[in-house]
């Protein structure tokens, strides 16, 4: 796509912002629509599903806090002159086109074109058929935003597309794609991965795990445990396992009290066989693939530890590569903790459900990359560009 100035991509941003508050009406009956026709029994899609005027609002701030951030293309990120004369300047640059494949939220439709479009790239939004009625209304939003400002409305386009539809868009897209992002599920990635034919950025599964050190405070540990747990069930950032340390002073008696203060909160336990020796009336693990499982539901693993080597081992083995905490007051073992582990963010002593792009000061975020090219965390406006090499001769040829 053309490369826009500055200006005119804050002005469409801002028509966007007023589009979403004088016309929020017509996005809420929209989405009333997609919620009469959902099935509840999927809890945590429900919840993703819905917009309201609180989420509205929302919405028109991450548009606003990315239309109030700099212009991330034609950056410099370095330059040297060589002794031959070359002037090389490394600057950043559009990715160019994007295809976004995700389920539920109408709030992605949003933050993902809104980061897309400031960095000058063309979006492809993919979301699930249980939103269609309100992705149309934002993409129509978007579209009118561009042609008050004479801008062709291709810059963001919706996609209504089944699984075998997807699937020969991927292998056959209609002009080039240059990157992909599959938020959801392992079954979405590798489906992603199996057809696509350019570069695959992976949003992976939460699965996040807290390690609760022998030198932890333990009731800063509850309400940590407790917050990354119940606050928001249907987040990528939740927390689905729990280790604890067989040497926390008062082990039988703290895990007691876990276990009875996350029933109280309606929190389903499964313990492994060690704590299953204390907690005697908890559900047993039948099935050690279950430490691999992002739950999106109110349900927990409690695990035993015999020190933080073996919970550093633990995780890496069976997380997403997301988000981990370790809950404790020795410095010397954070540090460990949090080098050792192989996610996107390490947390002490604070809850998992930090880990997004709002949270972290990067704003609006395209997802959670759990990749480690080209970035990993928060994918947010300044992630959303490459670089590209200008060099500047006066007809140097190499010997």
């Amino acid at each position: 796509m053309k490369l826009l100035n500055t200006e005119i991509k804050n002005k469409v941003l801002a028509t966007m912002e007023r589009l979403l508050n004088e016309k929020r009406n017509l996005l809420l009956e929209a989405n009333v629509k997609d919620l009469e026709a959902f099935n509840r029994n999927d809890q945590a899609l429900y919840d993703r599903l819905v917009v309201n005027s609180k989420k509205v609002d929302q919405m028109i701030q991450a548009v606003k806090e990315v239309r109030m951030q700099d212009d991330p293309v034609n950056q410099e990120i370095s330059s040297v002159e060589l002794e031959n004369g070359l002037n090389i300047i490394n600057k950043t640059a559009p990715f160019g086109a994007i295809l976004i494949i995700y389920e539920s939220r109408p709030d992605v439709t949003v933050e993902a074109a809104v980061l897309a479009f400031k960095a000058n790239n063309k979006i492809f939004l993919k979301g699930g058929k249980e939103a269609i009625h309100s992705n149309t209304v934002l993409v129509d939003f978007w579209h009118q935003a561009l042609e008050e400002n004479n801008l062709d409305k291709g810059y963001i386009e919706l996609l209504n597309l089944d699984r075998t539809a997807t699937q020969a868009f991927l292998k056959n897209p209609p002009e080039q794609l240059d990157l992909i992002v599959p938020r959801g599920g392992e079954r979405l990635i590798a489906f992603v991965k199996e057809h696509a034919t350019c570069a695959v950025l992976v949003s992976g599964r939460g699965n996040n795990f807290l390690y609760v050190h022998e030198k932890a405070d333990w009731q800063k540990s509850i309400e940590v445990i407790l917050n990354a747990k119940t606050h928001k069930i249907s987040a990528c950032n939740a927390l689905d396992k729990i280790l604890i340390d067989v040497n926390l002073n008062g082990y039988e008696q703290k895990i007691k009290e876990l276990e009875a203060i996350l029933k109280s909160h309606n929190v389903e336990i499964l313990v492994d066989a060690n704590s299953k020796q204390v907690l005697s009336e908890a559900q047993l693990i039948e099935d050690e693939a279950i430490w691999k499982e992002e739950f999106l539901a109110m349900k927990c693993v409690i695990g035993t530890v015999q020190n933080v080597d073996e919970a550093i081992a633990k995780i890496n083995l069976n997380s997403g590569g997301h988000s981990a905490a370790i809950m404790t007051e020795e410095n010397s073992t954070a540090d460990n903790f949090m080098q050792q582990v192989d996610c996107a963010a390490v947390y002490k002593n604070a809850s998992t459900r930090f880990t997004d792009g709002g949270q972290m000061g990067v704003g609006a975020e395209l997802a959670i990359s759990t990749d480690k090219l080209h970035h990993r965390g928060p994918l947010g406006l300044k992630q959303l560009v490459t670089n590209k090499y200008y060099v500047f001769g006066d007809g140097q040829i190499r010997d």
